[in-house]
């Protein structure tokens, strides 16, 4: 059992497991080409059902290893669910679940320390996004009103309803098309709309949209500083544990040099 958690933790079976996990993505997008599955079709499956095998052993293992521990680490969690969809059969009902199998391809996440760093900050930030979120949601549903009572009737296909005002008010936040698209052929019905757009944008795309960025930001610095004081403990660890052997060391010499000179070693 020893033995087994080595392994599974050791480097080289990880950087297995990730060659694994690309060969794997490559083999999935392949079979997205007519022409590759006409000529490698049969290669293709075999290798995929291969790189499942394997995936599900070294699940399987994790679990006799660390068995219910296995359960308190997100990532190990994360692991089982994805190569548990893709042992889901996709058929009937369930035929949609084949196109999940590209999960596995995320299974990259879990194996590269810098990708583990990223999703962390981006977990850690959710919090702050929430409050962003409901402020964000709160600004459009204002402007949807507006914008559904000042235009509605002259552009009911884009302000028809709040609905339709939210969803075209999104688009001019996200800047896609928004002036020659939406604006301008408002302003030409409507001459102060401007008056009522650039501050929609003001409010959400320079300065909503920013906070999520900072958040994020702040989420993945903290993130970044755990780990270095982490790193650091275990280091200052270490370098306690070695000035102990150290003196150990140097007890166990004095002591044999006591020995052969027939002395006893003063204390301290």
């Amino acid at each position: 059992m020893t033995r087994l958690k080595a392994l599974l933790s050791s480097r080289r079976f990880e950087a297995f497991i990730t060659a694994l996990i690309v060969i794997n993505a490559i083999t999935l997008g392949l079979e997205t080409v007519p022409a590759a599955m006409a000529r490698f079709g049969d290669l293709l499956g075999v290798l995929d059902k291969a790189i499942l095998a394997v995936f599900v052993l070294e699940v399987t293992a994790r679990l006799v290893v660390w068995r219910l521990d296995f359960f308190r680490d997100p990532w190990r969690i994360f692991d089982f669910v994805v190569v548990g969809v893709a042992l889901v059969p996709a058929t009937g009902a369930l035929s949609v679940l084949r196109a999940l199998r590209v999960l596995r391809v995320l299974r990259m996440i879990s194996m590269v320390p810098s990708l583990k760093r990223v999703v962390g900050g981006l977990v850690g930030a959710l919090p702050g996004m929430g409050s962003i979120m409901l402020l964000l949601t709160l600004v459009f549903y204002v402007f949807s009103v507006m914008a559904t009572k000042l235009y509605a009737a002259t552009f009911p296909e884009w302000f028809g309803s709040i609905p339709a005002s939210a969803y075209s008010l999104f688009q001019i936040m996200t800047l896609e098309s928004w002036s020659m698209g939406i604006v301008r052929p408002v302003m030409e019905v409507h001459p102060l709309a401007w008056a009522f757009f650039i501050p929609f944008i003001a409010c959400t795309t320079f300065t909503v949209l920013n906070l999520f960025i900072g958040i994020i930001v702040s989420a993945m610095q903290e993130e970044h500083e755990a780990e270095a004081t982490a790193e650091r403990e275990s280091m200052a660890s270490d370098q306690s544990a070695m000035l102990e052997e150290l003196k150990a060391i140097r007890r166990d010499l004095a002591e044999l040099r006591a020995a052969q000179t027939g002395k006893v070693p003063h204390s301290g």
